[in-house]
């Protein structure tokens, strides 16, 4: 599917359909007016007869309308001005997108005239509807001895004005960019156990090196693990197969010897809870315990394609978990790479475990600017926000705020919870220096006090995506592809900072 950026009047374009838009007054967009006048009064004429209103999510598609050249119209509504909020916007691309699939429709124009969002902010519109409309041509057929049938529309095109043709190529080259990336989430997220694990996910990210050259991988095996004293990580795979591994993503866009910012996956390519088994009801969605990790590589893949000025280091820590003869037992210590020791509670609070030695790794070898930690990490999360929103906690106000911003321009929003002291003490052990389980009181904030603990001297963030990283129900089940749009908008925010030429991403707040 290609995107492209036009000028010219919407009533001389020749395409297949027109997408233009009307509000819940009946008011028609600019292009949609353009339209009008060029057929005579046509669409005034079907909203005077009240053959649509405007009202949210209203469509109606027009055939050889006079005096345009497009073979057909489609009329959108927007609804109120208090439905131009995102969530009602991609509600409408995504009813858009429905009704042009059903047809034959192979080439389309979009003439929203940047009144389909509340903001104004022609480059965040833009990126919307590529990422978004990109979003609805997603299919999971990996696994599917019938493939998916190609998708009709092949050409999409934006039209703006002039003066907005630069700010919407850019706007594109990201939104395809966070799209591409968002789609590899969403692929490794709904990848099955017996094909996605460790050593699939760190031969994903060979592959993506050949595909970048700015991007370099480097895989620890256990061996190489154990020698740097990761028994914790170490742990988590002792009961499975499965070898664990660490992959580590170098994208090296900024100047040598640039401060890298680094980003860590929980990769637990499936979760059986080990020794602390979970229920069996609803177990097989433990294959996206490793959707922090697909998070990880789908924005490394995005910062690539975009390419940043940027120094971004993907880290992702990969084991299966499962209830083995070797398998880690409740009560058991591990030695973590920091030198904390860890009282190990519960076997099925395993992603805090892979993970700070992780923080420890990139804190030791990288020096980073920052680290935001990614993960599937509590049920805790999605008690607290429900499925909406990403669960952020940091040690850094900055860092946090940063991310918030990210996670509100891209549409992928968080939350921050607080990570006192006071919670600390639910972590205490009478056997280690730590528990890993504080008990069911603020589970999400004691998680996130236990990885604290291995990034003391660093700037560090956690997102828990818990709730955001898959949907559970009917023909929507499957991952999200979630928080890639927050990381990579916190990645173009910093990069933003960085003055290269030929690499502006600027874009309007």
């Amino acid at each position: 599917m290609d995107f492209e950026i036009i000028n010219g009047s919407v009533e001389t374009l020749e395409t297949e359909c027109i997408v233009v838009a009307l509000d819940a007054e009946g008011k028609l967009c600019p292009s949609a007016a353009a339209v009008d006048k060029a057929s005579g009064g046509y669409l005034t004429e079907l909203v005077n007869s009240g053959d649509i209103s405007g009202k949210a999510g209203e469509q109606l598609l027009l055939f050889k309308v006079p005096g345009v050249a497009a073979k057909r119209v489609l009329l959108v509504g927007l609804g109120t001005a208090k439905e131009r909020k995102d969530r009602h916007y991609r509600k409408l691309l995504k009813g858009t997108v429905a009704t042009l699939k059903k047809s034959s429709i192979t080439s389309v124009v979009f003439a929203f005239d940047d009144c389909a969002s509340y903001r104004d902010d022609v480059y965040r519109a833009t990126r919307q509807l590529v990422e978004w409309v990109s979003a609805e041509f997603y299919q999971y057929d990996e696994t599917k001895s019938k493939k998916a049938e190609p998708a009709k529309l092949e050409t999409i095109q934006i039209l703006l004005n002039e003066d907005d043709t630069e700010l919407g190529e850019g706007a594109l080259l990201d939104g395809v960019a966070i799209a591409n990336g968002v789609d590899t989430a969403r692929e490794l997220g709904n990848l099955p156990g017996n094909i996605c694990t460790p050593t699939y996910l760190a031969d994903r990210a060979q592959a993506l090196a050949e595909e970048f050259d700015d991007l370099n991988v480097k895989i620890l095996d256990e061996d190489q693990m154990a020698e740097l004293g990761m028994n914790s990580l170490l742990s988590v795979g002792r009961g499975s197969a499965q070898p664990s591994r660490l992959i580590v993503m170098e994208y090296n866009g900024g100047e040598t010897g640039e401060k890298p910012h680094v980003l860590v996956g929980k990769g637990i390519t499936f979760d059986t809870g080990g020794i602390s088994l979970k229920p069996g009801a609803g177990m097989d969605e433990m294959k996206f315990d490793m959707c922090g990790a697909a998070s990880v590589f789908g924005a490394m893949e995005a910062v690539a394609e975009m390419h940043l000025p940027l120094n971004v280091v993907g880290i992702v820590a990969a084991a299966e978990n499962m209830p083995g003869s070797q398998a880690t037992k409740p009560g058991d210590i591990v030695t973590t790479m920091s030198g904390q020791t860890v009282e190990i509670l519960n076997t099925d609070a395993e992603g805090r475990l892979v993970l700070c030695d992780a923080l420890t790794y990139a804190g030791k070898h990288y020096s980073p600017e920052t680290i935001v930690d990614i993960a599937t990490l509590t049920g805790a999360c999605i008690i607290a926000l429900g499925h909406h929103a990403t669960g952020i906690l940091a040690n850094d106000e900055d860092l946090a705020g940063a991310l918030l911003d990210a996670g509100d321009y891209a549409s992928d929003r968080g939350w921050p919870l607080p990570l006192w002291d006071e919670f600390q003490e639910q972590l205490d052990s009478n056997f280690a220096d730590i528990a890993n389980i504080g008990g069911r009181p603020a589970g999400t904030i004691t998680a996130a006090c236990f990885l604290s603990r291995f990034a003391e001297e660093q700037r560090w963030a956690h997102l828990d995506i818990a709730g955001v990283a898959w949907n559970s129900n009917g023909k929507e089940k499957g991952a999200t592809g979630r928080c890639v749009p927050m990381l990579s908008q916190y990645l173009l925010d910093l990069a933003e900072q960085v003055e290269v030429d030929g690499h502006d991403h600027d874009h309007e707040e």
